[in-house]
């Protein structure tokens, strides 16, 4: 993974090379020299609010085509899944985190792994547990993460990687599938792409993307995931190309991992929702 950071930072740092220092969205990766990558479409937004995201969540819905197959074992022509990590209104923390986190590998055909100690559902605070507030030690947590979906969000923890695979529901990961899209809803987002606070050249580099690869590991597409400075923000970003090719995705969620020192220098960003096509069987 540490690799994986020097690559983005490398990257963003070519933008800044060029000028492009206000960088949003994100950019389509030119495997061997094909100029006829295919750009994604792309939905984002940012705000104080989820009433400021929740148009283009709904767009990027209709994007990826109804209905929520939930549940239903694929492989399924059409549709989309999505998990919200609430339990239908549970509160409980996932204890311990857990990698890889197989809760809806079978169910919704999604794994996801982290190089850390492992991932976690919590609120951002209280209930049996104390939420994320009580596992990373840091009472703050409370105030500047905030949930789309009520109860709980999803974080890595000892990292802020996130990667994902796609597979066929109802094969319990044994069968391997790409996605049209895929999209998330993040929260306390607070530094623009581009944007230089004093002297830190670091601040030039966004905190928080999501790069997708294809089954055969080339990388389709970064997204760079936009901000909305101030406690408990929600942002969201995703793309849909014209056909299934998303076999994997990874998300560099804020500057450095969670932790119960955090300060000015780093920008803590947590999950909520993801949303994805329906898994299709491999080409």
């Amino acid at each position: 993974m540490r690799q994986a950071h020097r690559w983005a930072v490398g990257c963003v740092g070519f933008l800044v090379g060029l000028g492009i220092v206000g960088v949003v969205g994100g950019y389509a990766a030119d495997n061997d020299g094909d100029k006829d990558t295919e750009l994604p479409a792309v939905f984002q937004a940012a705000g104080t609010t989820a009433e400021a995201i929740q148009s283009t969540v709904d767009a990027f819905r209709a994007a990826l085509g109804d209905p929520n197959n939930a549940n239903a074992p694929g492989p399924l022509a059409k549709g989309r899944r999505e998990i919200n990590w609430d339990g239908g209104g549970n509160n409980d923390t996932t204890t311990p985190p857990v990698t890889p986190f197989d809760v809806f590998l079978d169910s919704r055909g999604a794994q996801f792994t982290t190089p850390a100690t492992g991932l976690t559902q919590a609120p951002p605070a209280g209930g049996p547990q104390g939420g994320l507030a009580a596992l990373f030690n840091n009472p703050t947590y409370g105030d500047i993460f905030s949930t789309f979906s009520p109860l709980r969000l999803f974080a890595p923890v000892g990292s802020n990687f996130v990667d994902g695979q796609f597979f066929i529901p109802g094969t319990n990961g044994e069968e391997r599938a790409t996605v049209r899209g895929f999209g998330a809803v993040f929260t306390d987002v607070d530094r623009p792409a581009g944007s230089l606070t004093g002297d830190h050249l670091r601040d030039l580099i966004p905190s928080t993307l999501i790069t997708y690869f294809d089954a055969d590991g080339k990388e389709l597409f970064t997204g760079v995931v936009p901000a909305s400075p101030g406690d408990g923000s929600l942002s969201f970003f995703g793309v849909v190309f014209d056909k299934a090719r998303i076999a994997r995705i990874r998300i560099i969620s804020g500057s450095t991992a969670p932790g119960p020192d955090d300060d000015a220098k780093h920008d803590i960003v947590v999950m909520d929702d993801f949303l994805y096509g329906e898994p299709q069987p491999l080409d």
